[in-house]
């Protein structure tokens, strides 16, 4: 696997950011820009990755195209596909988003309008309307699940690749934001193996992380922390990402603040998956 993450740190110009890069020893990264990116930038930030031999995983979209603000709305949509243009023209594999809320608490907030059939019906056509747009040929459009929005289960995520029904719809694979119960964290390596088995196929970029769970506090409290600080056997879990991804596959750590705690994060997986005889 090609283990990795996004690279954290201040930089102004491709030349810094090639600095930090090196330094996180990383074999896979998140795009350092956008489609609003200046083309002499974005042209000098692959020539980068490709000089280090690094994959460009994945290019984030991360805006709502269900914002209540229908002017905010419509620019996500706009961004959505300009984002997927970008990656289709570069090869970057997977165009990554939300499927978005009209909750007015956040672009990724838990609403109660999340799961109803209206709101499955938006989603639907948002996908098709934004690939549609794009018409990629060589990257996928793809939603992270989470755990109080569409997908939120494996089986939920094969309904909608079912349902969306285009050819450039894929899976991006976040197995920690699908644990989101008691009984999926009591058993959650079962459950990763569960959702790369029923979900491999169509999988474009993983990340990945750990969780705990308070195990007396009540109601459930579920934590996302680093890899190695929660119940997740990691022998177990990176044992189910060899037997089911491409031995190239993009891994990506996240949500880390600074870059200490990314090389911490690496530090661990890596040193479990030597121990394992795979290769990050």
């Amino acid at each position: 696997m090609r283990l990795g993450g996004s690279v954290v740190g201040p930089y102004t110009t491709p030349s810094e950011w090639e600095a930090l890069l090196v330094a996180t020893r990383f074999r896979a990264v998140t795009a350092p820009f956008n489609c609003h990116t200046p083309e002499e930038d974005i042209r000098a930030f692959m020539d980068i990755v490709e000089r280090h031999d690094v994959a460009i995983a994945e290019i984030g979209v991360w805006r709502n195209p269900f914002d209540p603000d229908p002017s905010k709305a419509a620019e996500a949509l706009d961004y959505a596909i300009g984002q997927l243009k970008l990656a289709d023209r570069l090869g970057i594999p997977c165009c990554v988003n939300i499927v978005g809320t009209a909750s007015s608490a956040g672009w990724d907030a838990a609403d109660r309008s999340n799961f109803t059939d209206e709101t499955y019906a938006r989603i639907v056509d948002s996908i098709r309307f934004i690939i549609d747009a794009a018409q990629p040929k060589r990257a996928y459009y793809c939603i992270e699940p989470m755990p109080w929005m569409v997908p939120d289960s494996p089986d939920a995520y094969i309904q909608l690749i079912r349902d969306v029904d285009r050819r450039q719809f894929a899976a991006h694979m976040d197995f920690v934001n699908m644990i989101n119960s008691p009984r999926r964290y009591l058993d959650a390596e079962a459950f990763v193996e569960e959702c790369f088995a029923k979900l491999s196929l169509w999988i474009k970029s993983t990340h990945i992380k750990d969780i705990r769970m308070h195990p007396t506090r009540l109601t459930t409290i579920l934590e996302e922390v680093s890899p190695g600080e929660g119940a997740l056997d990691y022998d177990r879990v990176l044992g189910t990402l060899a037997r089911w991804l491409p031995e190239d596959a993009p891994v990506l750590l996240e949500h880390m603040a600074t870059a200490e705690e990314y090389a911490r994060a690496y530090d661990y997986v890596a040193a479990r998956a030597k121990a394992l005889g795979l290769a990050v």
